[in-house]
Formats: structure tokens, C-alpha cells, sequence
């Protein structure tokens, strides 16, 4: 026997003491690799929707209803059934109308009850006994283990279950077993969530969703390029820290920071209204659907601009570190002719929007003031101080990377970096060339330096590269030649707006390009496939999720309310259970109130992306692989014990 295996071995005869308990346990393991697979639920580019991304958990994408028309077909109305999907996503809110409104109480509680019980039963139904005895909610875990479970050696079945329901509501406990069922639903209905990327910016709740996230029961995060500028805000990165607040003041969003976070944006407000008193900000709109005016609304575009001009400042002295980047385009303020008041860009010259530049020394376009300097310290130390973004960036490192494999198939947020011929491209990073998984693999590595990192020097270089991810033309997670934010601002002709997608986008309907992909992962299997999201599917202009016979599939289709003029509908999500793939299309959601109240739902339609041909079981997935590997061991330790190699306790 190998010493390797005889360590693993010695330790596993602590937990398993005798050949009775090892091969109990390969009994039961065996019999796990046999049950079907939980379902897997992929959301991407949430972008701060906190309502719609809370609902759209809570439903499953559709997996509740589904499991409820499952369990009851025609035996209760379509009504009914509104009804109790509605109860299961908001039990707490529903149970306020309807104490409010029903006669007879004590029936619903019966009725809900019992079809909550036999929801259960049906979602419960694919787990072993330990797994859905870990989920159940600790205060009623006995009363539901006991409604769950078939008892062969009670006679009257019915009577002993309604006297268990009968008793709850008696002793005036149904109200917070109806919430503990209902919960225990959607834990038990979705057994392991990807989130593919872009939590943050644009839309009010992104520490929201973080909160929910951080608390879920299974759940991985593929990093979006919005995600990776917050972890190095977080980390204190100073031209991170202004694209995220330029962001938030953009989107009228400026209290996720100071409400959602507790960042103190005071010095920032007081430094704008005092510089840009007197100042042309009117290129600096606020798209929000907030009520806000006059005096408030001043400081916030004040704000904005004050802002916007010191990422565009921290930006130029980055790239003036970093000419590798090849991001010399990027240096905009040394390009502005100050008394024409003109730009030139790509040979071309363009008359600026706006040349009230109160802070900007021409001589020297991104040297900050003594004012600017001592705000952005300030605010360095606030985000690098407060608790709860540094926990949910860890979050997002301890639960994240910039790519998954995961049962087969490879998510990540953006794109495989390509050229028109359909190889990788080779990008420059500290004065090495990397392609394919090493790019993605050497830019995770820098993240994760630029955050936990203890040399400064190390730590600065990882910080300056989460920017690169953040914006950079050969990040995967931004997949464009460009960030036109300066040219959105500035410039007038839509033409300087343009950003030139990576040719990822053209190539992603040729097998040959899937194939190259997977194999780069170690991906060979037919049924492997690529899940991504980042760029929102044009569905209003015919567009189409699913690239390459459903072996890509792009997932965004518009949570954030900025992008659903132009997509058509509110996103898209991904299913994947034991019979199949199913992408959901969603409808544009009012609100949580609305839905509960009109009891509507938000999936409008899915499309079956593939149907197993066989079911698949846990066997077939990665839990299943790492099962294998436990009774491996567990039969050598038999083995062990039976040869009288390792004693027996």
C-alpha cells in the first residue's frame, strides 16, 4: 500500500472504527450515487435588482409552480394553485391578507397544510433522509420529519397525519409552520445556485442580494467585470473606489454606498459643491426613477462630476504606470485641446460637451489637487473599513473565481478572449504572454493578490490588474476594445460611443470554436456546455440565447432595468435538473408587493435546451465523482481491517 493511501486510510479509521461502520457508510454512499441529481439554478447580471432577483430565487425560475402542478394536475384549480405558489414565495406577506380577509381561518390553515405537506414529500423525495434532515427549519424539525416520513406500522394514516396539522393550528402554531414549510420548499426545490457575475452597480440593492447570497445553502460566483471593480474598491484601489461611486451617482443609487454600506460621502459632497460651485454640470444627469430635486439633486450631479473627473484622472496616472496595457487610447485628458475646446480621438478631432474644468491643470491633466488627494483617502479609508463590504467581498473570493466546471459544463461571466481566426488571443500581463484558461487562471490570481497580499508592492500590482479585469481590452470578463465612458460624457457623435466587441461574439456559433474552448478546460464530452452572460440578448430584435445548437448559452437578457428598452424583457435564467436544461424568459417585474397582492408570477416561458436521454443521477456528477473517491478508500479500509493491516476499535 502507498503511504499516501495508508495516511488517508489511518485517518479514516478514526471517523469509521470497524468493518460493521465502514461498510454501513459504503452502503449508504452507494445508495446516494442512485438518487437523481439536485437541480442547479443559474442567474447572471443582476445588477443591484434586488426585488426581481429575490423573486426569481424564491420561485425557483419556475421550479415551484412546476413542482405544484406536478403534485396536484387537475385536482385543484389554476386559482388555487396561484395561491399556493404565492404562499411559498411570500409566506410571511400572504399570511397578513389572509388573516385579514378570510372567514374561515382554521380551514385554510388545514387546507395550506396539507398541500404544503405534500409539496414537500414530492421535492424531498430525490435527497436521502441525513440531507433533508440537515435542512429542516430546527424548531419544527421533528413535527415535519414526522409528516414527511411514510410509517408502515401505522394503520390509520390519515387520522394520525390530521391530528399532528389539527394540533398545530389548536396550539395557535401554523402561522410559523406554514413560513418554516414554505421556506423549507424553496431550500429544498433548488439544491445549488451559480450566480455568473455582475452583482453590482446600476440597480439600488446590490448589498441585498450580497446578504441573501452570503446565507443561501449551496452557491458559487463566477466574478463579473462590475463585481471585480467593487473587490478592488474594497480593496482600496482609488480608481476603483471612483468608478464605483461615478457608477452610483450615475444611476441615482448613491445611498447603496452611504445607506446600504455606511460609507461616509459627506467630505466627497462638501469638496463638490464647494470646487464645482459655479460649475456647467449639466452633462452630468442622474438616470433615476427617484423623486429627487432641487437642492438634493444639485449635490448629487455636483457630486457626479466631481467624481467622474477623478476616476478619469486615478485612470490616466494608472495607464501611465502600465504602458503594457496597451491602453494608451484610454489617456483622455492630455488629449483635450483647452482653448478649442476639442478632443481628438483615432485621428479625428471632436468638439467637447463640456470644458468647465475647475480642478484640471492642462499642464498637467491628471495630477490631482491637494482637496482631491486628501477626498480620495478619505474614502480609501472608508471602504477598506467597512465591515460589511469587506464580508461580502470575502464572500465573493471565498465562493468565487472567474470560472467554474461544475457537472460538466464551464461557466464564466464574459468570453474566451479570441482573434478573427479563432485562436486565442495572447495578452501581455507584467511582461508575460498568457491565452486561453492560463489568462483566466493569471488574472484570478492577481485579483486574489491584489485583496489578501501582505507585501505592498505585491499588493499594489494585484490591486492595478483588478482594474485591468475591470476594463481592460484583453479582460475575458469585459470581452470589448474599449470603455467609451470619457467619449459617453464628452463627445456628442455616437460614433466615439462604440465598443467593438472581442471577436468571441462573431465566432460563437461554430462547433469548432465550443469545441476549442472545452477542450482548453479539459471539457470533452458532447454534453458539456458553456454558460455565460455579460452582453443582454437583443430577444425584441430576434436574438437568441442559445448559440451552437444549445452548447453556449448567453443567460442576460435584462434584470437591470437600464438595458430592458433594449432587450425586450427582464432576463433570462437557467434550470438544470435531472431530465434536462430548460432556459426561462422572463417578464419585467412591478414589484414584490404586486406579486404578492395579484398573486402573479414572473417566468413568461421556458425553452428545453436538452432533454437527457437518461436521468441523470448523482453518479453522474461531480458529488458523484468525489463518492466514488470515498468508497474507494472505504473498501481499502475494509480491506485493511480484514488483513489485520489496521486494527479495528
Amino acid at each position: 500500500m502507498k503511504e499516501k493511501d495508508n495516511q488517508v486510510l489511518k485517518v479514516l479509521a478514526k471517523q469509521y472504527r470497524s468493518v460493521a461502520e465502514a461498510s454501513t457508510e459504503i452502503i449508504n454512499l452507494q445508495s446516494i450515487m442512485n438518487l437523481p441529481k439536485g437541480t442547479e439554478h443559474f442567474l447572471t447580471d443582476i445588477h443591484g435588482e434586488y426585488e426581481q432577483f429575490n423573486h426569481v430565487l424564491r420561485n425557483g425560475s419556475g421550479s415551484v409552480r412546476k413542482k405544484i402542478d406536478e403534485e396536484f394536475g387537475n385536482t385543484i384549480s389554476s386559482k388555487d394553485k396561484k395561491s399556493l405558489a404565492t404562499l411559498i414565495y411570500y409566506p410571511e406577506e400572504k399570511l397578513e391578507i389572509v388573516k385579514k380577509e378570510e372567514d374561515n381561518l382554521e380551514d385554510w390553515y388545514k387546507i395550506s397544510l396539507h398541500r404544503l405537506v405534500q409539496i414537500i414529500k414530492r421535492v424531498s423525495s430525490k435527497y436521502t433522509r441525513s440531507k433533508v434532515r440537515k435542512a429542516l427549519p430546527k424548531d419544527f424539525a421533528y413535527v415535519i420529519e414526522e409528516l414527511i416520513t411514510e410509517k408502515e406500522e401505522i394503520h390509520d394514516k390519515e387520522a394520525y397525519y390530521n391530528e399532528i396539522i389539527h394540533t398545530i393550528i389548536r396550539i395557535g402554531r401554523a402561522p410559523q409552520f406554514i413560513i418554516a414549510l414554505s421556506q423549507l420548499i424553496q431550500r429544498l426545490v433548488i439544491d445549488h445556485l451559480h450566480i455568473v457575475g455582475d452583482i453590482y452597480d446600476r440597480g439600488p440593492g446590490p448589498h441585498v442580494i450580497m446578504d441573501i447570497l452570503c446565507g443561501y445553502h449551496s452557491v458559487d460566483v463566477q466574478w463579473g467585470n462590475h463585481d471585480v471593480s467593487w473587490m478592488g474598491a474594497a480593496s482600496g484601489h482609488m480608481a476603483c473606489i471612483a468608478n464605483v461611486i461615478r457608477i452610483a451617482a450615475r444611476y441615482g443609487n448613491l445611498d447603496t454606498l452611504e445607506d446600504g454600506y455606511g460609507i461616509n460621502l459627506l467630505p466627497l459632497a462638501t469638496f463638490a459643491m464647494d470646487a464645482y460651485e459655479n460649475t456647467d454640470c449639466s452633462v452630468f444627469v442622474i438616470r433615476t426613477g427617484k423623486n429627487r430635486n432641487g437642492k438634493a439633486l444639485d449635490v448629487d450631479i455636483r457630486m457626479h462630476k466631481a467624481i467622474a473627473i477623478l476616476q478619469f484622472k486615478l485612470e490616466g496616472q494608472l495607464l501611465g504606470r502600465h504602458p503594457e496595457f496597451g491602453m494608451e487610447d484610454r489617456m483622455l485628458l492630455n488629449r483635450i485641446d483647452y482653448e478649442r475646446g476639442t478632443i481628438r480621438i483615432g485621428g479625428k478631432e471632436y468638439a467637447m460637451r463640456d470644458m468647465d474644468f475647475p480642478t484640471i491643470d492642462p499642464g498637467a491633466p491628471f495630477a490631482l489637487t491637494e482637496e482631491e488627494e486628501q477626498v480620495m483617502k478619505g474614502l480609501q479609508q472608508a471602504f477598506m473599513n467597512c465591515e460589511k463590504l469587506q464580508r461580502h467581498v470575502r464572500f465573493l473570493y471565498s465562493k468565487g473565481g472567474l470560472y467554474k466546471i461544475y457537472n460538466g459544463n464551464l461557466l464564466y461571466h464574459g468570453c474566451m478572449p479570441m482573434e478573427e481566426d479563432g485562436s486565442f488571443a495572447s495578452v501581455e500581463i507584467y511582461g508575460k504572454q498568457y491565452s486561453g484558461k492560463a489568462l483566466y487562471d493569471i488574472l484570478e490570481y492577481y485579483a486574489r493578490r491584489g485583496y489578501y497580499a501582505k507585501d505592498e508592492a505585491e499588493r499594489a500590482a494585484g490591486q492595478d490588474m483588478m482594474w485591468y479585469i475591470w476594463a481592460g481590452k484583453g479582460s475575458p470578463v469585459f470581452g470589448k476594445d474599449k470603455m467609451a465612458t470619457f467619449e459617453r460624457y464628452f463627445i456628442e457623435e455616437k460614433e466615439t460611443h462604440a465598443e467593438r466587441k472581442n471577436s468571441y461574439y462573431t465566432l460563437l456559433e461554430k462547433e469548432e470554436t465550443v469545441d476549442r474552448i472545452l477542450k482548453e478546460f479539459g471539457l470533452r464530452d458532447r454534453e458539456a456546455h458553456i454558460v455565460n452572460g455579460h452582453v443582454p440578448v437583443e430577444q425584441i430584435h430576434g436574438e437568441s440565447p442559445i448559440k451552437c445548437g444549445g452548447r453556449l448559452l448567453i443567460i442576460d437578457g435584462g434584470f437591470s432595468k437600464a438595458y430592458q428598452k433594449k432587450t425586450g424583457i427582464a432576463g433570462y435564467t437557467l434550470v438544470c435538473n435531472s431530465r434536462g436544461m430548460q432556459l426561462v424568459a422572463h417578464e419585467p417585474f412591478e414589484s414584490s408587493y404586486a406579486a404578492i397582492v395579484n398573486e402573479s408570477d414572473l417566468f413568461s416561458h421556458s425553452i428545453d435546451v436538452e432533454t437527457y436521454v437518461h436521468r441523470k443521477m448523482v453518479a453522474d456528477t461531480d458529488v458523484g465523482e468525489e463518492i466514488r473517491e470515498q468508497i474507494y478508500y472505504l473498501e481499502e479500509l475494509l480491506e485493511a481491517y480484514r488483513d489485520g493491516a489496521i486494527r479495528e476499535e
